[in-house]
């Protein structure tokens, strides 16, 4: 078994999680979701994003995530929500944290260990990295700077979660 079984008929289920759900994690999603829609691999997945905290459920994304995805050409149509463990963990087969701290605390709701990987893992300049250097920064309390570089960091790793799961479902 890889762990990516598909979540319904012939489609396998991704979560971007990250502490609020307004900056990182819906980006991660929006990127994601173009990515497979480029390569007419959107049918195949389910993917959405939470946060695990609760501060901003029902809130949009924050303007500097929408201004970054506008400046690339996707649109960010996003309502923020909390991680729901038991529906989450039983309908994603990858449980994807921006960050330890946010791994930490869905091993800590319980999560299975194997569904969860950090984004960067996935991001072949992080290759080799130490694992502290794989946390993708939370640019909330910066500037448009900090969003570029996640937006960037995101853009790779998505690609190469991208790759993986399509690897992952010719193998399963």
């Amino acid at each position: 078994m890889t762990g990516l079984e598909p979540a319904g008929p012939a489609t396998t289920g991704v979560l971007f999680v990250c502490l609020g759900n307004i900056c990182r994690s819906p980006l991660a999603e929006a990127i994601f979701r173009d990515l497979a829609a480029r390569r007419s691999v959107l049918h195949l997945l389910d993917i959405d994003s939470c946060g695990t905290g609760g501060w901003h459920v029902g809130k949009g994304a924050d303007p500097r995530s929408l201004q970054i995805a506008a400046v690339h050409g996707l649109r960010l149509d996003h309502t923020a929500r909390q991680l729901d463990p038991p529906t989450d963990f039983s309908r994603f087969h990858l449980l994807v944290p921006m960050d330890r701290d946010n791994r930490q605390a869905l091993l800590h709701h319980g999560a299975a260990a194997a569904k969860v990987r950090l984004a960067r893992e996935f991001d072949p300049l992080a290759a080799g990295e130490p694992e502290w250097r794989l946390d993708i920064p939370d640019p909330y309390y910066g500037g448009d700077d900090g969003f570029r570089q996640v937006f960037e960091m995101l853009t790779r790793a998505c690609d190469g979660l991208l790759n993986h799961v399509l690897n992952q479902r010719s193998l399963g």
